[in-house]
């Protein structure tokens, strides 16, 4: 395996959680993402109650309260929704 190659089996979610800012996720080999929660508006408007019913899949996380998916390829690559507004920007 060279340095470009991942485990994908590594890569799954197996615990997900939402903070009042940020998106934790748990994957398999015990690393944790780190996301904020303004990357990904639907999440952020959405209330704590909903944000707490969470769905892991082998390649992701999903809400069905408010219909949002995210992959952990995204969050690895950084890959913000569209229309994410850092949180200064959204004051102005």
């Amino acid at each position: 395996m060279n340095i470009l190659e991942i485990d994908h089996d590594l890569l799954e979610p197996v615990a997900a959680h939402c903070t009042e800012s940020e998106l934790v996720v748990t994957l398999a080999d015990g690393v944790r993402l780190v996301t904020p929660l303004w990357w990904y508006p639907r999440l952020l408007q959405a209330t704590p109650e909903q944000r707490r019913v969470i769905e892991l899949s082998p390649f992701g996380v999903h809400w069905p309260e408010i219909d949002e998916d995210l992959s952990i390829e995204g969050m690895l690559k950084g890959r913000k929704a569209p229309g994410a507004t850092p949180p200064a920007e959204a004051a102005e």
